[in-house]
């Protein structure tokens, strides 16, 4: 299914279901935010790491299935398929943007 979504959101989506922890990281202001699990994770080198372990441990993949804008924000329920109990799942990723880049992104 294809979904209109604002550029830095698609290239996000892009890098990760190629892989691409650089290009991921390219998409994020520099002192972006990750709420992931519970965690909070801040800045460029943490949320490279941060995706760089979770692809190691889940070798997931995730295809936007719908998206909303929220409240100033763009909601994209996607379905993340991997090594994980329950695989797949469909989770909401909620996005705020800055000057073309994402600024912060909770999954949940």
């Amino acid at each position: 299914m294809s979904i209109a979504l604002p550029p830095p959101v698609a290239a996000y989506f892009a890098a990760e279901n190629r892989a691409d922890v650089d290009a991921l990281a390219r998409c994020v202001v520099d002192d972006g935010v990750v709420c992931d699990d519970g965690r909070t994770i801040e800045g460029l080198a943490a949320i490279t790491q941060w995706n760089a372990a979770a692809r190691a441990r889940y070798h997931h993949t995730v295809e936007p299935i719908d998206a909303v804008e929220r409240a100033g924000a763009t909601v994209v329920v996607g379905t993340v398929s991997g090594d994980f109990p329950n695989s797949p799942v469909n989770l909401e990723h909620i996005f705020t943007l800055e000057a073309g880049k994402i600024r912060s992104v909770e999954i949940r």
